[in-house]
């Protein structure tokens, strides 16, 4: 190793992100021999501390720095790797999110081996040409006739489109065209020579998009998504950093596709909650869309028929712009839903406890139409919470605080936040018995009663379960859409923006199992999925109809969802929100504390909750604008045999808990981690468990 003195005629320097959890960047030089080589974007070897680090160049710079600095050791790259236009992204990302810059380009980039290509990135040609996502040849379609509301948004976003960013909501109700005017606004952006960018919440939504975009547009567009395979995912961000293709489509990491001519950002369904990554770094991409539309001056497009509360709110206090489809394509008709109070089947037994007389007879009437039903429950296995009968002891996993959950195929239980197994035969850790009761409802369970009730029926079921080989999704839906499969059993994954005309029947066994969550956006995530999964009904030319069973068939969530009246919910729940002062009206950190010993865990999180609570003492402007709940144990206090507490931090503005979060992390009184215990930090956090 060799380090470089520059005089001032000769100086380069580079700017690098080390990819190591570090935060902060660092300097290098640059010796004669490399310096018409280096450019930003491209990745190098430094020496770091005692070992060798790839990094990632960000700036070249000249000068003479005030002291000595170590030369890089090697370039892998002929061609930049991502972009330079998408380093003041990742920058943004890594303050905002307190995530180590290089860490973050690691997330952005192609993972495994094939990133490894080293020098040997000396071409973006790609080796074939692309995930015909069905699996069967496309078709050129024809654009329908736009109805005059989807006119009216097109031509009003189109009016603002010179080089300028602009945030949209496209809200309306379930089924009224929102994807054609995604394709008829994506058409006038390529043709001015732009790149679209969109991103579905699920895997399962993106070969239905591509579907449509590639009977549209043909073979000119990408796919990212974590379902691709390594040499995949490379190869798609090939194309696209060529400038092969024009259009990219996939689920959140999409949004480091490196494009440098954007000109459309387009997140359907904004309001999922599946854009929220919940490891390592815990970014919303439909937020990041907004960032990155903000730094490229162009349009950010966010869609749903059931917003977030808080995209909705940032209408009405001027941040975004609303365009409206209020009524379903050819004035088609909402689907007629009808509530079913459960209270009344419990004295029923065996399947009537879950599938009511009402429902079956619409089954029953959907199937001699020749038409097809949707179930869902939002729970998959078979039973939720097997039970000894001779002690009455829940068997539990061993890692995790939760019960655990009967897989009958598999023939075992199964914990559904570890992986955790363990035979079907097991006896009560208790007691010994091998009397075990199976209590509680899955689509597992739905599927073999509903194979009883109707054996004529041909019934699939669609849940992480039966979904875990690739290709799976695709063949189900690809089933569904062929008319061979007459009634789909699922969970969350079939109620999000899949079209499939002849479902004329939904039924949802259970509307309440997310709404008593220990959780302040329990009642916005449960009146999304209701309105969601009610939208799948009646979208063909037959009408549609919606069973829905709860035992709250009173609550305004479960009312507001049977209307599909997202304003209805939003007038109530915004008045909460206000007076519990939670988001939108606050921004929020949490701070996740995690151990493998009870004791020190608890020990820890409660003597970290002193030294916050006396950083937050120690200035006025936090005593003043910086809430802190807790530290306290989480609703689910260990999971993956690791014990969990958390600290809550609640701000008016975001400014003031990224100052504070900011001193925690370089505060030698608030060491955030030791090699017993951890602390993640979460910044605008979804799940509260």
């Amino acid at each position: 190793m060799t380090t470089t003195f520059f005089d001032s005629n000769s100086a380069a320097f580079v700017e690098v992100a080390v990819g190591l959890p570090v935060y902060g960047t660092y300097t290098y030089s640059v010796s004669l021999p490399l310096q018409h080589q280096v450019l930003p974007g491209k990745r190098v070897m430094v020496p770091f501390g005692h070992r060798k680090a790839v990094a990632y160049v960000l700036e070249i710079k000249s000068g003479r720095p005030k002291i000595q600095l170590k030369d890089i050791l090697e370039i892998f790259d002929e061609t930049p790797f991502f972009p330079s236009d998408m380093i003041p992204f990742f920058k943004w990302i890594s303050e905002y999110y307190k995530y180590p810059i290089g860490e973050v380009i690691k997330t952005a980039l192609p993972s495994g081996k094939s990133r490894f290509r080293i020098k040997k990135h000396t071409s973006i040609t790609p080796k074939r040409k692309f995930c015909n996502a069905l699996g069967a040849p496309i078709a050129k379609d024809h654009p329908p006739k736009l109805n005059r509301e989807q006119e009216k948004v097109i031509s009003t976003i189109l009016g603002k489109t010179m080089n300028k960013f602009n945030p949209f909501l496209l809200t309306g109700v379930t089924g009224s065209g929102k994807t054609e005017v995604y394709l008829h606004l994506a058409e006038k952006i390529i043709c001015q020579g732009k790149n679209v960018l969109v991103l579905v919440p699920e895997i399962a939504l993106v070969s239905q998009t591509v579907h449509r975009f590639r009977a549209r547009f043909g073979d000119c567009l990408a796919v990212l998504h974590s379902g691709l395979s390594d040499n995949e995912r490379f190869e798609q961000w090939e194309k696209i950093l060529s400038g092969e293709v024009s259009v990219a489509i996939g689920a959140r990491s999409a949004i480091f596709a490196p494009f440098q001519h954007l000109g459309l950002i387009i997140v359907d369904e904004e309001h999922d909650t599946s854009y929220k990554q919940e490891s390592r770094l815990r970014y919303n991409a439909r937020d990041l869309a907004i960032v990155r539309a903000s730094q490229k001056n162009c349009v950010a497009l966010l869609g749903s028929a059931t917003p977030s509360l808080q995209s909705y709110y940032n209408i009405k206090i001027g941040k975004f712009e609303e365009v409206v489809l209020n009524h379903r394509v050819e004035n088609r008709p909402l689907a007629h839903t009808e509530i079913v109070d459960l209270r009344s089947q419990k004295s029923a037994k065996g399947a009537r406890r879950f599938i009511s007389r009402q429902l079956s007879d619409a089954i029953k009437e959907t199937l001699a139409r020749k038409e097809q039903v949707l179930l869902f429950l939002n729970r998959r296995g078979f039973a939720s919470y097997p039970m000894c009968v001779t002690c009455g002891t829940a068997l539990r996993c061993k890692n995790c605080e939760i019960t655990l959950t009967l897989h009958k195929s598999a023939n075992a239980f199964k914990c559904h936040f570890c992986g955790y197994s363990t035979a079907a035969s097991s006896h009560c850790p208790a007691c010994g018995s091998s009397n075990i009761m199976h209590l509680g409802v899955g689509t597992e369970k739905i599927e073999e009663v509903i194979k009883k009730m109707f054996p004529d029926a041909r019934t699939a079921r669609m849940d992480r379960d039966t979904t875990r080989r690739k290709g799976a999704i695709i063949k189900t839906l690809q089933d569904l859409q062929h008319h061979r499969v007459d009634i789909l059993i699922g969970t969350q994954m079939v109620a999000k923006g899949h079209d499939f005309p002849n479902i004329t029947l939904v039924g949802i066994i259970c509307a309440d199992l997310s709404l008593s969550f220990p959780d302040f956006r329990a009642g916005e995530r449960t009146f999304q999925l209701l309105t969601q999964v009610a939208g799948r009904a009646g979208r063909g030319q037959m009408p549609g109809k919606v069973v829905l069973q709860t035992f709250n068939p009173n609550h305004f969530t479960i009312l507001a969802a049977r209307e599909q009246d997202f304003k209805r919910f939003y007038l109530n729940e915004i008045h909460f929100r206000k007076i519990l002062n939670y988001p939108p009206f606050s921004r929020l950190v949490q701070l996740k504390i995690s151990g493998k010993n009870k004791e020190k865990t608890s020990a820890f999180a409660k003597d970290f909750g002193i030294c916050v609570t006396a950083l937050q003492q120690s200035r006025d402007q936090f005593i003043q604008n910086v809430e802190i709940l807790g530290p306290i144990e989480a609703p689910l206090s260990r999971i993956a045999r690791k014990y969990r507490w958390q600290i809550l931090l609640k701000s008016p503005n975001a400014s003031f808990l990224h100052s504070f979060i900011n001193l925690l992390i370089h505060n030698e009184k608030t060491r955030l981690n030791n090699r017993q215990v951890k602390v993640t930090i979460d910044v605008d956090p979804y799940m509260m468990l």
